[in-house]
């Protein structure tokens, strides 16, 4: 047991039979965030969380934090409309400012500043706006819940002209603009568990929200909805994306008994529009499992019963790097796409003729990347491990021009190199490597191994300015691209999902095991580092290798996987996961599991970190293993929660709170790796 033994937890069993199995809950009660008890437990566990967490370390690390947090933070810029916005973040707020421009030389104008809106943690977390540049949408939240009011701005005076509340989990790629107003999905709330309830609504701007009608409301529990409009035809194209797996495109109609018209349905692919002037470009992976563009009139798509995929004209053919998106300007189209894990961005004619390609850094993520409709211009960020965001405009006659970035930097000479490692099967999974270019190879450094597999996201290499201490004081920071992600397209993601998720596991021990074999560092000063998906993945790496690990951080984690589908969103991740009711599926959730794989045994130092307020993954999870592991724990090091209030899932946090999170997090770490934060 640790030198500080933790609150003891009463096991109160819950026993069922599934498919034939016995399985024994001991901690169910915990599920309950409402049963006084349980607020009491957690209210414990934050106390005991306190001493390994308040610590000499953290105030030796938070000054550091609050200079890395409290600089001017620059998000991407969007030609939208025909004007300029971009999110700003001064250093004395704690959200970023929306400002607009009508020249992108102009000084800019503050539209919506989250800094001044009343409620606790309120936030801006996304905006739409209308394709004449006169109206703008955002959705509203509090506490990072992630249950949005639909908030309408006129643009030019800053006036907030109305709101439509209660929208649910309503995001910008759920709203759609056309001439008289804008269509929208409405979600239910997490109270009554009906997020997974969609209906598709229409508002008229100028009328009273309580009287907007309901165009579609049986859509599947497993979709999501996303819409893309044409304010000139008022053409509004549907798509319902079942899971990470598949989509279906349907053309909305006025037909109140067909309001959904379907245009390609029936394929195992998916399919993603946009409207450029009068062309529908689809990205799809149909045929191209690293995708491919394709192309139809859009009085076609107006008017046609059906669309065949294999009709369609191929703008860009499938590459040997996976597209990732496209971004049209005039006559012009900028088309990004990954390779090995780092961005490529070229310009192409519109019938796909390559133009030129863009100047990036190695080792490099494009994001935020946006075009401007009457002009041969694209905005975008780019990053690297070592440098962050840079704001970016590319024009064919200017080229790359640098225009904003953050005053970040890390107070050490560093090295990034890609690695390669042999998996249990075989398979090479790539991981980027970080640390100081002094570095010695004594297998005693401090590491940390960040991992994710899963859902179709890459993980491509990204600043992190809270990591900088870290790197300063001699640690390695090791970022694996896991099977689950879309590094290599289609077929890298479905070899880590489903019946393969074990894959994802592999990859990430490989990739540890290979870093101690290669004298990089030693199970004694190694940890484990994931949130939400990847949650789960620190989850089953403890469980199945406890010996290899010195520490882990597990944030926002999915633990339990035959209750998963019980909570929240869970249901609609068993596309992805599989479901627990389906007795295949059951065998191979059961058998990793974290919460049913948890042994007697010497655990590493764990920090698991949830909040009250997350209605995505339901912090059940890490109250229920933080308990399991706290009573099965045989060896010295501490098994901790911290429970946070007024956020969520980590969308909307206000930097006072980051700053306070990290510097307890970070001190976790480098207390347990031994590390000492650098002068």
């Amino acid at each position: 047991m640790p030198d500080q033994d933790p609150p003891e937890t009463p096991r109160r069993p819950v026993t069922e039979t599934i498919h034939g199995v016995e399985i024994t809950d001991p901690y169910r009660w915990l599920e309950d965030g409402d049963d006084p008890a349980v607020q009491d437990w957690i209210d414990d566990q934050n106390h005991y969380a306190d001493r390994f967490l308040d610590t000499a370390t953290a105030d030796a690390l938070r000054p550091r934090f609050e200079d890395l947090a409290r600089v001017t933070d620059y998000g991407g810029i969007d030609p939208s409309g025909g004007r300029y916005f971009q999110q700003v973040e001064a250093p004395d707020e704690d959200q970023p400012v929306l400002y607009v421009r009508e020249a992108i030389d102009d000084d800019p104008r503050p539209l919506v500043d989250p800094n001044t809106f009343d409620g606790e943690h309120p936030s801006m977390d996304w905006y739409s706006v209308a394709p004449d540049g006169d109206r703008l949408a955002y959705g509203y939240a509090e506490g990072g819940d992630e249950q949005y009011d639909i908030r309408v701005l006129d643009v030019d005076t800053g006036t907030l002209e109305e709101t439509v509340p209660a929208t649910g989990r309503t995001t910008q790629f759920g709203l759609a603009w056309v001439a008289d107003g804008f269509y929208y999905v409405r979600t239910g709330g997490p109270g009554g568990g009906d997020q997974l309830d969609k209906a598709l609504y229409y508002h008229e701007l100028g009328t009273d929200p309580a009287h907007d009608a309901a165009i579609v409301e049986d859509f599947d529990e497993h979709a999501w909805i996303g819409l893309e409009s044409d304010e000139d035809t008022d053409t509004v194209l549907v798509t319902v994306l079942y899971g990470t797996t598949h989509t279906e495109l349907y053309r909305l109609t006025p037909d109140a008994d067909a309001p959904l018209h379907p245009l390609i349905t029936g394929y195992d692919a998916t399919f993603t529009p946009e409207i450029h002037d009068d062309t529908v470009y689809i990205q799809t992976t149909h045929d191209a499992p690293f995708a491919r563009l394709l192309a139809a009139p859009l009085d076609t798509v107006r008017t046609a019963d059906r669309l065949d995929p294999d009709s369609l004209t191929e703008v860009l053919p499938e590459d040997d790097a996976v597209l990732q998106s496209v971004a049209f300007a005039d006559d012009r189209l900028a088309a990004h796409r990954l390779r090995d894990a780092s961005s490529e961005l070229s310009i192409y004619d519109l019938d796909g003729t390559e133009q030129t390609t863009v100047p990036l850094p190695e080792h490099c993520t494009v994001a935020a990347l946006t075009g401007t409709d009457d002009a041969r211009e694209w905005c975008f960020t780019v990053q690297t491990f070592t440098d962050p965001a840079i704001v970016c405009r590319y024009t064919p006659a200017d080229g790359r021009q640098d225009l904003d970035s953050a005053d970040v930097s890390v107070e050490a000479d560093l090295t990034v190199t890609q690695r390669f490692v042999e998996s249990a099967d075989g398979t090479e999974v790539p991981a980027f490597l970080v640390h100081r270019t002094d570095l010695d190879r004594d297998g005693d450094n401090p590491t940390i191994v960040y991992g994710y597999g899963g859902f179709r996201i890459s993980q491509t290499p990204a600043f992190d300015r809270f990591r900088a201490p870290f790197l300063e004081a001699g640690g390695i920071w090791v970022q694996t691209c896991l099977r689950g992600g879309t590094e290599y397209g289609e077929p890298w993601h479905e070899d880590g999902m489903l019946g393969n998720k074990q894959n994802v596991f592999d990859d990430y021990l490989a990739v540890a095991e290979a870093l101690v074999d290669a004298d990089y560092t030693s199970p004694d000063r190694l940890a484990a580092y994931g949130g939400s998906n990847g949650g789960l993945l620190v989850g089953a790496a403890i469980t199945q290798r406890p010996d290899l690990w010195r520490a882990a951080f597990c944030t926002v984690p999915l633990l339990d996987m035959l209750r998963f589908h019980e909570f929240l969103l869970g249901e609609s991740w068993t596309v992805e996961y599989g479901s627990p009711d389906d007795p295949e599926a059951f065998e191979w959730l059961h058998a990793y599991s974290p919460y049913h794989n948890a042994a007697e045994t010497a655990y590493p130092a764990t920090l698991f970190k949830t909040a009250l307020g997350d209605t995505r993954v339901h912090p059940g999870h890490a109250r229920k293993m933080t308990a399991l592991l706290q009573a099965n724990n045989t060896g010295p090091h501490p098994i901790v929660l911290r429970t946070e209030t007024g956020t969520g899932h980590g969308v909307g946090k206000p930097t006072s709170m980051i700053v306070r999170e990290q510097a307890e997090q970070w001190a976790f770490l480098f207390d347990s790796l031994g590390l000492t934060p650098s002068a």
